[in-house]
């Protein structure tokens, strides 16, 4: 065959074999460093929303069995005071939510360092 022929060649040229080379490196490289961070984030992402989940539920629960408690079994609010344990209730829960807000902005993932500045060396 000569130089510039169509014909099948009985074995691949050594710049063909590279090229696929190249191209199969570059497809491991995507996957092993876009990929699988990306799976394991989606996993972390995922247990995150379904504690997240649980966690609501559980308090959801806590907080109407505290209201069945002061229903039914104290007997102080009765007639005229048969509302005060919907308000106890809702400052137990106005007291998880500060909790939680107090632990978001002052735990394991508050901002560590100075605070960011514009231009002009004012906080912002």
């Amino acid at each position: 065959m000569g130089l510039f022929s169509r014909g099948k060649k009985d074995s691949p040229s050594p710049l063909g074999a590279s090229g696929g080379d190249a191209v199969q490196l570059v497809i491991a490289y995507v996957k092993q460093e876009a990929l699988q961070p990306l799976q394991g984030l989606l996993r972390y992402v995922a247990f995150g929303v379904l504690g997240s989940l649980a966690l609501a539920l559980g308090v959801a629960l806590l907080l109407l069995a505290a209201l069945r408690i002061l229903q039914t079994e104290t007997g102080a609010f009765h007639g005229n005071l048969s509302w005060l344990p919907y308000v106890i209730v809702a400052a137990l829960a106005a007291a998880v939510m500060g909790l939680a807000i107090w632990r978001i902005t002052h735990g394991p993932a508050a901002r560590r360092g100075p605070a960011p500045t514009d231009g002009a060396g004012e906080k912002e």
